[in-house]
C-alpha cells in the first residue's frame, strides 16, 4: 500500500510512494484550518525559542551547574570548550577531555533539545492532537443523516437517515468513489432515529419511528424483530414491549447481549438479546403532568454500565443505578430544560461523576450527578433543529462537542466546550446545512460529523490519526501524472474511414480488368427485370399486374340490394 511501505502488487515496487500519498492526504486538507486553542499542556511545557538554537545551550548550562556545586574550574572549562561548536562534537570533546561523565541533568537536558530540534514538527502535533486538520466527505443519503454508529475497531461505521435507509461503510474496503458496501430499509418507510454497535462489534441496534427495536448482524442481514407491547394494558410493566414510537437506542458498553430503548410509552427498557419475546426490565418513568405520563427521548449508559439515564419531554432527566430496583430515580431533575422541548441528548462522562444534556431549547448544560438540583454551567445560544441532534464528550473527558443548525445556504458548526464550565474553546464549519450527529472514535482518533444535506464529514490529522480515513487514500485516484509511455489517454484520436483501410483499398497492380469488372459485379446488388421473364424470374410488368391484383388501388363499392337482385332476376328465370 502506498504511503505504508507496502507493496500494491506483485512485480517491482512503485517509485515514490510516500511522495504521492503526501499529495493525496493534502487534497484532503480543509480549506481554512482553526488555529489550536491554547491547551493547558502547551502552556506547561518550555518551548525552544526561535533566535537561539536549543542544542547549543547544553554547553553553556553544564559549567554553570558545575559552578554552584563546586565540582569543576570555569578558567578551564573555558579555555577547553572556547566558542560553541557543534552539538555532536561539543558533547564528545567535553566527554573525552575531561575524562568524565556528564551529569544526569546535563544528560537529559542534551537530549530534550536535541529531540526538539529534530522532531520539531512532531511536537507541535502532540501539544493538539485534535484531528481538525484534514477531511474527507461521504455522501450517499439524500436527506439529513439522523443516525451514525461506529464499531469499536474504528473500521466500519453505520449511518441512518430520513430517506429511510440504513447504510453501511467499510474504510478498507472503500475505493476512490467512496460509497457504502451495504444499504437496506430496516422498517419500510420510516426514519432511522438511532444506530448502535454491540462491543464486540458483530451486531448493530437499528432504531426507527416504530414500536419495535430490530438487531442486525455486522453485515445488515438476519434481522431480528424484538415484540410489541398491548396497547391496551394500562400499565406499561405488564406490556412485553413498547407500545409508542422508539426514540432512541444504546448497547450495552460492555455486556454484548443487553441493550436499551426509550420510547413515546414513558418507559425504558433492558432488552436481552436472546429474548425477543419480553424485554429484561421495564422503567417506568412517573411524570407531573396529566396522566402521569410523557415521551422518554433520550438515554444512555453510563461507561462502566453501572447507571442508565433518561431524558424526558416535560423537561425533566432522571438517572438509576442499575443495581436497583428501577421503582423511581435515583437522582434526577424537574426542571432540566424547558418544558414541552425535546431534550435530545444525554452523555455520561467517562468518570461517571458528570452527566451532560442537549436540550430543545438551545442549551448545553453540566450537571454533577449527585448534586442535580442545578447544573453546573449552562452554554446557550446553540441551535438545535433535528430532535436526534446529539452531544458527546471527548476522549479525555476535556472537551463537549455538540452540532449546531444552520439556515439554508449557510454552513453548520461543530463546537468543542470546556467540560468544566461550557466555554466555548472552538467553533468549526463543517458544511452546508446543519450539524444533527457527533462522534469522535477514540482508537483511530477522528471526528464523523452528520449533516442534514446528506452527507457525513470524517475529520482526520494525518499525524495523529490511524486507519479509518486513511485507507481509501491509497485508493484514490492518482495525483502525479503517469508515464505517457504506459497510457494513450493523452494522444490524439485519430479517425479512420472505412476506404481509408488497407483491406478496402483498391490494389493498383495485379488484377486484370476482367478482375475488376467481376468484382464490381459481387459489390453491385442485383437488379429488377424489365420486360418478359427469363431464367425463371418474373419480369416487371407480370410483376406490378400481380401486386395489384394483391393490393387494388380503389376499393369499389357495390350496393347490396343490386346483388340480391341480381339472384332474384336468375331465380324468376329459372
Amino acid at each position: 500500500m502506498e504511503g505504508w511501505d507496502l507493496p500494491m502488487s506483485f512485480g517491482k515496487k512503485a517509485k515514490a510512494g510516500p511522495t504521492n500519498f503526501k499529495s493525496k492526504v493534502d487534497n484532503t486538507k480543509r480549506a481554512a484550518s482553526p488555529p489550536p486553542a491554547p491547551a493547558p499542556v502547551a502552556a506547561t511545557v518550555p518551548r525552544p525559542s526561535s533566535s537561539e538554537p536549543g542544542p547549543s545551550k547544553a554547553p553553556s548550562a553544564a559549567p554553570a551547574e558545575e559552578k554552584q556545586n563546586g565540582l569543576a574550574d570555569d578558567d578551564d572549562d573555558d579555555d577547553e570548550v572556547g566558542p560553541v561548536p557543534p552539538p555532536p562534537v561539543a558533547t564528545n570533546d567535553v566527554e573525552q577531555e575531561n575524562g568524565k561523565k556528564r551529569k544526569a541533568s546535563d544528560e537529559v537536558g542534551e537530549d530534550a533539545d536535541e529531540s526538539d530540534d529534530e522532531d520539531e514538527y512532531d511536537d507541535e502535533e502532540e501539544v493538539d492532537r485534535t484531528p481538525i486538520t484534514h477531511e474527507i466527505v461521504l455522501k450517499d443519503h439524500t436527506k439529513v443523516v439522523s443516525a451514525l454508529a461506529i464499531d469499536p475497531s474504528g473500521a466500519r461505521i453505520a449511518t441512518g437517515s430520513h430517506d429511510y435507509d440504513t447504510k453501511l461503510w467499510d474504510f478498507g474496503g472503500m475505493d476512490s468513489r467512496l460509497r457504502p458496501f451495504k444499504s437496506f430499509e430496516a422498517n419500510g418507510n420510516y426514519h432511522v432515529h438511532d444506530l448502535s454497535y454491540s462491543p464486540d462489534g458483530q451486531q448493530l441496534l437499528v432504531i426507527s419511528g416504530t414500536t419495535v427495536p430490530k438487531v442486525f448482524n455486522k453485515d445488515g442481514e438476519e434481522g431480528v424483530e424484538f415484540n410489541k407491547g398491548d396497547v391496551y394494558l394500562r400499565d406499561m410493566k405488564n406490556t412485553n414491549g413498547h407500545t409508542a414510537e422508539i426514540n432512541g437506542g444504546s448497547w450495552h458498553p460492555t455486556d454484548k447481549n443487553l441493550f436499551l430503548t426509550c420510547s413515546n410509552d414513558s418507559t425504558l427498557r433492558i432488552w436481552d438479546v436472546e429474548n425477543k419475546r419480553k424485554q429484561k426490565q421495564v422503567i417506568v418513568v412517573k411524570s407531573k403532568e396529566r396522566g402521569a405520563r410523557t415521551r422518554v427521548t433520550a438515554c444512555a449508559w453510563s461507561h462502566d454500565g453501572k447507571m442508565v439515564a433518561g431524558a424526558c419531554y416535560d423537561g425533566t432527566v432522571h438517572v438509576w443505578n442499575t443495581s436497583s430496583n428501577f421503582a423511581r430515580p435515583n437522582y434526577s431533575c424537574e426542571t432540566a430544560h424547558a418544558k414541552g422541548t425535546e431534550t435530545t441528548s444525554v452523555a455520561f462522562s467517562r468518570d461517571g461523576k458528570r452527566l451532560a444534556t442537549r436540550g430543545g431549547d438551545d442549551t448545553v448544560k453540566l450537571w454533577e450527578i449527585r448534586s442535580m438540583r442545578k447544573p453546573v454551567a449552562v452554554a446557550s445560544k446553540l441551535d438545535n433543529l433535528y430532535p436526534e441532534t446529539n452531544l458527546i464528550f471527548s476522549p479525555d473527558d476535556k472537551s463537549i462537542l455538540t452540532g449546531t443548525a444552520a439556515p439554508k445556504g449557510q454552513k453548520g458548526a461543530l463546537v468543542f466546550l470546556d467540560s468544566t464550565d461550557l466555554k466555548e474553546e472552538r467553533r468549526i464549519a463543517i458544511g452546508e446545512g446543519s450539524v444533527v450527529r457527533v462522534a469522535w472514535h477514540s482508537r483511530i482518533n477522528q471526528i464523523f460529523a452528520t449533516l442534514s444535506t446528506g452527507a457525513v464529514h470524517v475529520l482526520y490529522s494525518p499525524h495523529s490519526s490511524i486507519h479509518g480515513a486513511l485507507l481509501p487514500l491509497a485508493k484514490m485516484p492518482r495525483t502525479a501524472p503517469r508515464d505517457p509511455s504506459f497510457s494513450s489517454a493523452d494522444i490524439q484520436p485519430v479517425i479512420y474511414t472505412p476506404d481509408a483501410l488497407p483491406m478496402f483499398q483498391d490494389k493498383k497492380y495485379g488484377e486484370s480488368l476482367h478482375q475488376k469488372e467481376k468484382k464490381a459485379k459481387k459489390m453491385k446488388p442485383m437488379e429488377p427485370m424489365t420486360g418478359a421473364g427469363r431464367g425463371g424470374r418474373l419480369g416487371q410488368s407480370e410483376t406490378q399486374g400481380f401486386v395489384q391484383t394483391l393490393f387494388p388501388e380503389v376499393l369499389k363499392f357495390e350496393d347490396p340490394r343490386e346483388a340480391l337482385l341480381k339472384y332474384a332476376e336468375k331465380k324468376d328465370e329459372e
